[in-house]
């Protein structure tokens, strides 16, 4: 491409001609400074620029600070969700950075990630927050290949994660609870207290806090026994909003049978008279669903407070401090959750079926999350098969 520069004036522009519009050729001249090799400079650039379509990064010496800055201002913040964008800014800000930024990404070797990947583990990482290192840097590194064209290979994939002791889980790890401690849980806040609709939700569906959370009356079908999972609550800064689900699987629909549907018809009479009795003392709180470009209210949600106040994922926290420490029980909120699909499990339900309604992306993760009960249910089907054959004899 042809350019070149000249002075008009006391100032000097450089000028080139760009690509054919409408089958015209396009001259662009722009100021240059006010020498004739600040003009040449400027036009060096410019040219650069151009050829590589505006991208202003200087793609043979950018450092892995400056290019992490750049994937997660072109990535991140446009494809993930909020808390996913939180959660990269703190592993790029806190580990990448201060680790490897210093580094040019064309110099970025395996040996080089390996190194620090490892450093972590003997700092006493845990496996989930190494696996986060990794894959925080397996995507970044991903891009810089394409569509950027940074690099010509991703070094990552070269590395290997540190091994750490693959003790499967059981019952124990998972945090499962007995029908006498959901009962013992239900009698400590029973109905009409805060947490007695989040807690049934949450045993009767297997739905995440969340999602329970952020579940609102246009999402539940009463007459037909469906919850429909389209959003889950999450704090920016100090607002709540709504967000879509975890994945595209965590959208799904959830069958519940006559004990549930009977809990939320009493809740939603007993939500209506509160709106009554408080008038205009109740919180009539907005929350905002950007994806669906729509907004909800406190009448909108079904776990609320008497006076209207959401029951967030926060709040929850209460909740198991309470059960924990003075009920004696192992729990967290999570736990319905690893308990609802046990006992689906136990009951004959298939796994597949059990995936489905949990919102898994992969049946493997529901296999291998409770194999200790699919474990037990072949060795349940083997010990009938016995019976059988002593049955014939």
């Amino acid at each position: 491409m042809q350019g070149g520069v000249r002075k008009r004036g006391n100032t000097w522009y450089y000028y080139f001609e760009a690509g054919k519009v409408d089958g015209k050729r396009k001259k662009i001249e722009r100021k240059g400074g006010k020498t004739k090799k600040e003009a040449l400079i400027a036009l060096r650039k410019a040219l650069d620029e151009f050829d590589k379509c505006g991208s202003t990064v200087n793609e043979s010496n950018i450092s892995v600070s400056d290019y992490f800055d750049y994937w997660f201002k072109e990535y991140v913040l446009i494809n993930c969700k909020y808390n996913t964008q939180v959660s990269y800014q703190r592993i790029i800000n806190n580990h990448i950075k201060p680790n490897l930024g210093i580094y040019k990404l064309k110099s970025l070797t395996p040996a080089i990630l390996q190194e620090f990947l490892n450093e972590k583990y003997r700092n006493g990482f845990s496996k989930n927050t190494l696996s986060n290192f990794y894959g925080v840097l397996s995507g970044a590194l991903k891009a810089a290949i394409h569509p950027y064209q940074f690099i010509k290979q991703n070094p990552i994939q070269y590395v290997s994660m540190p091994k750490y002791n693959n003790i499967k889980k059981d019952k124990e790890d998972l945090k499962i609870i007995s029908l006498t401690d959901f009962k013992n849980m239900i009698n400590r806040f029973p109905e009409g207290s805060n947490f007695y609709i989040p807690l049934q939700i949450a045993f009767h569906t297997g739905m995440r806090a969340a999602e329970v959370c952020g579940l609102t009356w246009d999402c539940v079908d009463l007459s037909h026994g469906k919850i429909k999972v389209e959003k889950s609550i999450f704090k920016k800064g100090m607002e709540w909003c709504f967000d879509t689900p975890k994945s595209n699987s965590s959208q799904r629909e959830i069958l519940i049978g006559k004990t549930l549907i009977d809990i939320l018809k009493k809740h939603r009479k007993s939500q209506l008279e509160n709106r009554l009795k408080y008038g205009i003392y109740y919180n009539d709180t907005m929350y905002k669903f950007e994806k669906a470009d729509k907004l909800y209210n406190s009448a909108d949600l079904i776990c609320t407070k008497e006076n209207g106040d959401l029951i967030s994922t926060d709040s929850l926290k209460y909740l198991s401090r309470v059960v924990n420490y003075e009920l004696g029980i192992n729990y967290n909120f999570h736990s319905l959750r690893h308990t609802h699909a046990t006992m689906m499990l136990e009951s004959g339900a298939n796994l597949k079926d059990i995936q489905t309604r949990l919102g898994h992306s992969k049946l493997s993760t529901t296999a291998d999350t409770y194999s200790h009960v699919t474990l037990k249910l072949k060795q349940d089907s083997v010990d009938k098969f016995e019976e059988m054959l002593v049955s014939q004899k």
